[in-house]
């Protein structure tokens, strides 16, 4: 069975979806949409804009799903995936692809959420560490120690867990868990807590976007952030999706659970290629790459 999977902020690269726009004209039209809806021309950043630009939360976000979409809808009807998932931000891009959501509602969400997760970002200072070289538990045992939040965040693969939350509890977690044995302990430098309680008010304000925006019932079944389940309920859905900025993503969870359903080739759909290294990380096993786009008749 063939899983679509879609990555999260991290994966922006110079020059993104230039090579789809000028593919055929269907393509064009999604790009355009994507100007329309956020109100400036995201596609001048996107082909053109620096490093540095397209490090900025209220273009990142929109950008990587803006390229997942239009990565999916090249592939054409005939590219059908059994069942999608996406990492953190990459699971709105699973929903559009799952027909959860229209790409205009999807986007007009991503632009919400990296706004409400930027003000929260500003309001109170938190950030993230990559963990590598501990079990999970041991990781958690410590974060449960420190008298500060701090947070399992992104279950990556084994051995691989980033932990989020204020700044100052993580760098007490850091110390504590470089004492405990990790092979790296590292402060991301990202924009702030994400997938932890500091995401609270970001959360609250998804909640309401979520609430005005209509969700259907998914055409395959979705594997959410939150729980690792599949799940094709709309109401089911929105209840994880805004669970989903203040709880951590269960994805070596997800991975696992998606191939005891039956998924044996994994297509990393979108910038870059950070799942299939996670996904090989998770089990070898199963065939991973990325998908083979071919220019779109106009």
């Amino acid at each position: 069975m063939r899983a679509f999977v879609f990555p999260g902020q991290g994966s922006q690269f110079e020059g993104m979806g230039k090579d789809l726009y000028e593919m055929g004209t269907m393509l064009k039209y999604i790009f355009e949409q994507a100007n329309d809806v956020l109100g400036f021309p995201i596609t001048d950043v996107m082909f053109k804009g620096s490093i540095e630009q397209l490090k900025e939360t209220r273009v990142t976000q929109p950008a990587v799903f803006i390229h997942s979409i239009v990565s999916a809808k090249a592939l054409g009807n005939e590219y059908e995936p059994d069942m999608v998932a996406g990492h953190s931000l990459g699971e709105f891009s699973a929903l559009v692809a799952a027909d959860v959501l229209s790409f205009r509602d999807g986007l007009t969400l991503v632009k919400k959420r990296a706004e409400a997760m930027q003000k929260a970002c500003e309001a109170a200072p938190s950030t993230m560490a990559a963990i590598l070289g501990l079990d999970d538990e041991s990781v958690e045992k410590v974060c449960e120690s420190i008298d500060d939040v701090v947070v399992p965040a992104n279950y990556n693969s084994p051995g691989q867990l980033v932990i989020s939350g204020s700044v100052s509890g993580i760098e007490k977690a850091v110390e504590k868990l470089q004492e405990a044995g990790a092979r790296r302990a590292v402060i991301l430098k990202v924009g702030g807590g994400f997938h932890s309680p500091m995401m609270e008010p970001a959360r609250k304000e998804l909640e309401a976007a979520i609430a005005q925006t209509s969700f259907s019932n998914a055409r395959v079944p979705v594997y959410q952030n939150v729980d690792a389940r599949p799940h094709v309920d709309a109401e089911e859905i929105k209840k994880n999706l805004i669970a989903q900025l203040t709880s951590p993503v269960r994805w070596t969870q997800t991975v696992r659970n998606m191939i005891a359903d039956g998924a044996d080739e994994f297509i990393e759909v979108g910038p870059g290629s950070v799942l299939q290294g996670l996904i090989r990380k998770i089990d070898r096993s199963v065939k991973v790459h990325s998908p083979v786009i071919r220019k779109t008749e106009d």
